[in-house]
């Protein structure tokens, strides 16, 4: 087997030395390539390049944000599962949500002995992905398409990530104490919590209008708070196409209930209310915006958006379970 371990040395979890402990151990079971990332989407380009070899497995050892990376370097010619690596993820970023949510442990050194063993008894999955792109006709229409594994969002959650990685440049840990702090100071800062600015449309039904919060799953949790599952859309799945979580108002009273419902949630059951709305299994839709609003895609803060096009893409990608 012909193999290539991506590896991002900012991991917030690995150390050096446990990198190198994984790396031999990846190696003692396959032709291993491994290569370190040395810039902001290398990670994408030794994907790209992986696919262009017809290497047979991608291991992606990082967060969230280098597996998105490595994802979208692996589809740069368009989803094939048949013909493409497969892909395998060893968590080391702080939350880990699509290595989790595909059931694997959120420790490195247990992750690659949960990934050997699949590898042994060809254990593996065929996921579905999103796609965000800028929308035609639009001044956002020429946005490069980019994949998502496990959620984006467009308004206030992106505004709160934005937040967080500024204080990440500043030298501050990645923590949950931290996403918390700067939800509350975005709160307190946003503009149009009482009167959103998005509207969602798609084909075959009226719009969704004035929108403050949108937030869309491709799988289910949406993210962790420790060790905690949220849920804001429980019935998405990587074997459908796209959630959504969107709300249209956040005044106080509004934000303490759906907050609440959001830290007890379930598989079963998410948050809900009249200022709640919660779609299922969407496979292409809109989300326009008033005004320029940040945007995020598995917690990467992408700018400023005034629209974006999404598609659920069922069947997208191999990965190794």
């Amino acid at each position: 087997m012909r193999a290539l371990l991506v590896a991002n040395p900012a991991a917030t979890t690995t150390s050096a030395r446990t990198r190198d402990v994984l790396t031999h151990a990846l190696a003692s079971e396959m032709k291993l390539e491994a290569v370190t990332t040395e810039y902001r989407g290398h990670a994408r380009d030794l994907g790209r390049r992986a696919a262009h070899e017809g290497l047979d497995l991608v291991v992606a050892l990082g967060g969230d944000g280098t597996v998105n990376e490595v994802v979208n370097g692996l589809l740069h010619d368009g989803p094939d599962p048949d013909r493409l690596p497969r892909l395998a993820v060893v968590p080391g970023g702080s939350t880990n949500v699509f290595a989790r949510a595909l059931g694997l442990p959120n420790d490195a050194v247990e992750a690659t002995g949960a990934l050997l063993d699949a590898l042994r008894e060809q254990r593996e999955r065929i996921v579905g992905l999103g796609l965000a792109a800028g929308t035609p006709g639009t001044e956002d229409e020429s946005v490069p398409a980019r994949w998502f594994t496990f959620c984006a969002g467009f308004g206030f959650d992106a505004g709160v990530v934005g937040r967080v990685e500024q204080q990440r440049e500043r030298g501050k840990r990645s923590t949950h104490a931290l996403y918390v702090r700067q939800l509350m100071r975005q709160f307190w800062d946003e503009p149009n919590r009482r009167h959103g600015t998005v509207t969602l449309e798609r084909s075959g039904a009226d719009p969704v209008t004035d929108l403050v919060l949108s937030i869309v799953c491709n799988t289910s949790p949406w993210t962790y708070l420790g060790n905690r599952p949220l849920y804001a859309s429980p019935e998405a799945s990587f074997d459908t196409a796209l959630d959504v979580l969107a709300l249209n108002r956040l005044s106080t009273p509004a934000v303490a209930r759906y907050a609440t419902q959001l830290l007890t949630s379930t598989p079963e059951r998410g948050p809900h209310g009249k200022h709640a709305v919660s779609l299922h299994d969407l496979t292409d839709f809109t989300l326009h915006s008033k005004v320029p609003l940040p945007f995020q895609m598995d917690g990467d803060h992408l700018g400023l958006r005034t629209s974006v096009r999404f598609t659920g893409v069922r069947r997208a990608l191999r990965v190794i379970v």
